[in-house]
């Protein structure tokens, strides 16, 4: 083990360059990656440090500052095309509260760990939980989310259309990193309810939503791929209990593409999140679960991008319209029917990726990522996983302030048949984390349309990131440092380092 180990140090996966091994065994990134050059919103090499122009608000900017290295065996494999560690749908798989940033990921024996450091730190301190990923399964990714009202971590993990398992660790805990003992002591035990709320036992894709007031929300689906409803759950940090708000989505409705007819579906988040003034907003497809609706049976029955937002903490759903479209717990769902929700219209040939991501800017505009083939390659996609890698591209998608939707073409091949991430610095603008780390940027004042790559993750030899990234969407409100956490490629089931690299924005 300790060969591999070093064989693993001579490279910063990340960023494909040398790696020195600092104190503890921790990874120190070499001074010349700081060095670098990077590439402006014009894509001219700018020298690390150069200040934009007074008068103006500088252009999207990525600096990495830093790559340490969580886990030099952790678990790998590949199902679904995605890695247990890095799923686009895990919200969060890496998360900062009160000065501590926080991962978690299933290490080489299976079992599920949980760390902490101080932000700025270099190391990592680990808690090995009381339990093992049952399945070699992507979905059964491991979600955290932090209650701040009573100072808890809450993690959901190992489910997919199946039984959950949860921990919660003692009060105060992260309210006061410092003052408590970071050990497994700190967590109690892992249960297969929530809290005593049992859920569904069709459970999957939790994501912790935490609220304005200092509480906290899970999402989740109940159901399966094609037939399947989003739910809420909500947590009181004054009683410390879960209740179960209910469905939002709906499964049924009639669904007519130009090949066929569907008549059950469920809907896929792109994410769901609170913006700075309490607006919560989804994004999201449908997924239709009869092939005949497709081209061809080799491509994917996801259609059209929603959109819907809630200002009562997900109890009433609208369009982007104020249009009521649906109840949560109720028996009026946001369902296929809600055309006016429809965000951007996109038939079912063209490989359109599910869970791709979202985010607000400062002003509460809801932007999301999304990725198809677009019709200039093919007009119906046969194999989605070749299709994409081949042909796929991401677009942006966001509300003008006339009130339309404006999609653009970010212009950089996936290469993938994956997924990315999207983010904002203090100025608005906006960065997508593409599949093997790359990252590439738009400027709020071409109204997010200059797309230009800014950093090449992708390393010496094509080594470094899997595919899919996590990003920390916690860390980057608090002090503008994109953290994504990534895995590195592998083989079978060979073990690999899971790192997590900081890019300082413009400040």
């Amino acid at each position: 083990m300790r060969a591999r180990r070093q064989l693993r140090a001579d490279r910063l996966a990340f960023a494909g360059r040398p790696l020195r091994t600092g104190a503890l065994g921790v990874l120190a990134v070499c001074p010349l990656v700081l060095a670098g050059v990077l590439a402006g919103p014009d894509g001219a090499g700018t020298t690390v440090g150069t200040t934009a122009h007074a008068a103006a608000a500088p252009g999207p900017s990525v600096r990495l500052t830093a790559d340490t290295e969580l886990d030099a065996e952790a678990l790998y494999f590949v199902s679904y095309d995605g890695l247990v560690n890095n799923n686009s749908f895990q919200k969060n798989g890496l998360l900062t509260h009160q000065g501590h940033q926080y991962a978690a990921w299933y290490t080489e024996d299976r079992t599920a760990v949980v760390a902490r450091r101080a932000v700025g730190e270099r190391t990592w301190r680990t808690v090995r939980l009381p339990h093992k990923l049952k399945a070699d399964d992507s979905h059964n990714v491991i979600s955290m989310g932090v209650s701040r009202a009573d100072g808890r971590l809450h993690l959901v993990m190992d489910s997919h259309s199946d039984g959950f398992f949860s921990v919660t660790s003692r009060a105060g805990l992260l309210g006061d990193p410092t003052a408590h003992d970071w050990n497994a002591d700190a967590f109690g035990p892992v249960t297969t309810t929530l809290g005593g709320l049992t859920l569904t036992s069709r459970f999957t894709y939790p994501q912790f939503i935490a609220t304005p007031e200092g509480n906290l929300q899970l999402s989740y689906r109940s159901g399966v791929s094609g037939n399947g409803v989003n739910a809420l759950a909500e947590y009181d940090a004054a009683t410390g209990r879960w209740t179960a708000l209910g469905a939002w989505s709906g499964a049924s409705g009639t669904y007519t593409s130009a090949h066929g007819t569907s008549s059950t579906r469920n809907m896929y988040l792109h994410g769901i999140d609170y913006d700075s003034r309490g607006t919560l907003h989804a994004f999201y497809t449908w997924r239709e679960r009869d092939a005949s609706v497709m081209c061809a049976p080799g491509g994917l029955s996801n259609h059209d991008t929603g959109y819907v937002r809630s200002t009562d903490r997900g109890r009433t759903w609208k369009d982007a319209e104020g249009r009521v479209v649906g109840t949560t717990g109720g028996r009026d769902t946001v369902d296929v029917g809600d055309t006016s929700a429809v965000a951007d219209h996109l038939g079912p040939d063209h490989g359109l990726m599910n869970q791709e991501h979202q985010a607000t800017d400062s002003s509460g505009t809801p932007h999301a990522l999304i990725s198809y083939v677009p019709g200039r390659f093919t007009q119906c996609v046969r194999d989605y996983v070749a299709d994409r890698v081949a042909y796929a591209r991401p677009f942006h998608l966001h509300r003008e302030a006339d009130g339309k939707w404006k999609k653009t073409e970010i212009g950089v091949p996936l290469a993938s048949s994956q997924r990315a991430k999207l983010a904002f610095d203090r100025y608005d603008n906006a960065y997508a984390v593409l599949p093997y780390g790359r990252i590439v940027g738009a400027s709020k004042a071409s109204d997010w349309t200059d797309w230009k790559t800014l950093y090449d993750g992708t390393g010496s030899g094509g080594r470094g990131a899997f595919g899919e990234v996590v990003i920390d969407e916690t860390r980057l409100a608090r002090d503008g440092v994109l953290s994504v956490l990534y895995q590195e490629r592998s083989s079978g089931t060979t073990p690999s380092p899971i790192h997590v690299a900081d890019f300082a924005l413009p400040q």
